[in-house]
């Protein structure tokens, strides 16, 4: 049995790191049709308030599946480094929905249902690998264990620090055209810290892989919209740099 979940593990890491580069190529060449990048031609649409609640769900409902049958379930350093996750992706699933149902401008296009069913595997691989090591596969009380509350420190302060999606006006803003991608990117690279695990580490990689390229396409998109009227100094996801 140990060693069964052992290999479904290591094959979900490989999925995981396998489906990162083809996930950046071809998002170079094909965004997908939802906010700014909407368009017909995807097939049949739902609501994109039950569209995110649902794609996002397993992160939570999963996690609370796996997490009670890890060997570190009783370990509060288990909670604790599960929390972060957990508290991110219950305003994804929750708060955020009713914050899109609220605002009735996000009616007007509806959300391809390929792309929620592309989402919703995503989200259940990676809930299972996080969920996982973090229950189960991680060690506490080794060498590595050691530097547990350090690594969970620096982790917590770029999560801090990236926060997420946030509207996108001031601060970064002025430096990025999607500051709310930067803060995504951050943030995962906090948790790749916290969790110091291939898992971690390969959740920050495809968040980079997704989210560089949308936030290219993004950056276009203002440049066209607004001509010279743009800051051409600003760049698309990473300050100073791309």
């Amino acid at each position: 049995m140990a060693s069964s979940d052992q290999t479904l593990f290591r094959c979900c890491l490989l999925t995981l790191y396998i489906t990162a580069p083809p996930t950046f190529i071809s998002l170079r060449f094909l965004q997908a049709p939802y906010g700014k990048h909407h368009r017909p031609g995807w097939g049949p649409t739902m609501s994109p308030p039950l569209a995110w609640f649902l794609m996002e769900s397993p992160t939570l409902w999963l996690t609370f599946l796996i997490f009670p049958f890890g060997r570190n379930f009783n370990n509060p350093k288990s909670f604790i480094l599960m929390s972060p996750f957990l508290l991110h992706y219950f305003h994804r699933t929750c708060i955020y929905p009713i914050r899109l149902y609220l605002n009735n401008t996000s009616q007007k296009s509806g959300f391809p249902v390929t792309v929620a069913l592309m989402a919703f595997g995503f989200n259940l691989l990676n809930a299972y690998l996080q969920a996982r090591w973090v229950s189960h596969y991680k060690d506490y009380e080794g060498d590595e264990g050691r530097l547990f509350w350090w690594r969970f420190l620096i982790g917590l302060g770029l999560k801090k620090q990236g926060g997420g999606y946030k509207i996108p006006k001031g601060g970064w803003f002025e430096l990025v055209s999607c500051p709310n991608y930067f803060g995504e990117i951050v943030e995962w690279f906090g948790w790749g810290v916290m969790t110091w695990s291939w898992a971690g580490f390969g959740f920050f990689l495809y968040t980079c892989a997704n989210l560089v390229p949308r936030a290219r396409a993004n950056h276009k998109w203002y440049l066209d919209k607004f001509g010279e009227d743009y800051p051409k100094g600003r760049k698309a996801v990473i300050p100073f740099v791309y």
